[in-house]
């Protein structure tokens, strides 16, 4: 009995790995083996940096929060030591959009805490 490959499957698979690679340069793009290293490297890249851009934002909005609190007498951590003191519950990121876009709306919220 002759062998039986399942060759639409395979053919699917590679397919779509290769499809996955649109964009890497040169045989990274068009050669199985090396474009499967170099797709397997950019998904670890991007898990690793999905989790690395959370802590960018954050220490971000923290230095916004700071900058506009420290024009208001503040600094940031009395600043989120007042607010939780006072159970006013905004994170950093509204804080961090307050301060950049609506300077007002962010001098109302320190005048509520001093």
């Amino acid at each position: 009995m002759p062998r039986s490959v399942n060759h639409v499957a395979s053919r699917a698979r590679r397919k779509k790995l290769l499809k996955a690679t649109k964009g890497f340069w040169g045989a990274r793009r068009n050669v199985l083996t090396a474009a499967k290293h170099t797709l397997e490297r950019a998904w670890k890249y991007a898990y690793r940096d999905r989790k690395t851009k959370k802590r960018a934002f954050r220490a971000l909005w923290i230095a916004r929060i700071n900058a506009a609190a420290r024009t208001e007498g503040f600094s940031y951590s009395k600043l989120i030591h007042a607010l939780a003191s006072n159970k006013i519950t905004l994170n950093r990121k509204v804080l961090a959009d307050l301060a950049m876009n609506h300077p007002e709306a962010f001098k109302a919220v320190v005048a509520k805490v001093k």
